[in-house]
């Protein structure tokens, strides 16, 4: 795909497929959690604050099914799962390492602009109100 061709038919379908999977929260806090290293399902559950079992769940056959992440079952009582990154998964690391950061150094103005436009869409609401 060359650069700037993303509006062609095909590679928007392509984009939004993988936008869809990496751009969620659950999978943004999942890969940023695996960074550091292969963790087990409750170690994940225990980082991810909200997540259910379920979404936990979803989310990790997903990332394991588009390649970001690998599942690995070792052969014991009860039987050990380990998730971790794959080389592909560590590449989506620094993109979304460098979102969460600008969204963390963002959040005050983007705070700020949704105030505002609230603000300013709360007035005629009231003003209709009171004719």
């Amino acid at each position: 795909m060359k650069q700037g061709n993303i509006h062609e038919t095909g590679n928007c379908k392509a984009v939004s497929g993988v936008l869809a999977r990496v751009g969620d929260k659950w999978s943004v806090l999942i890969v940023t959690r695996l960074g550091a290293g292969p963790m087990r399902f409750n170690e994940l559950k225990r980082e991810i604050g909200g997540i259910s079992q379920r979404m936990l769940t979803l989310s990790l056959r997903g990332l394991e099914r588009d390649g970001l992440i690998n599942r690995t079952v070792f052969p014991t009582v009860p039987p050990r799962v380990d998730y971790e990154l794959t080389p592909l998964g560590f590449s989506l690391l620094k993109p979304v390492t460098a979102l969460a950061g600008w969204a963390i150094a963002n959040i005050g103005k983007i705070d700020g602009a949704r105030a505002k436009f609230d603000a300013a869409q709360a007035k005629p609401a009231l003003r209709a109100r009171a004719a």
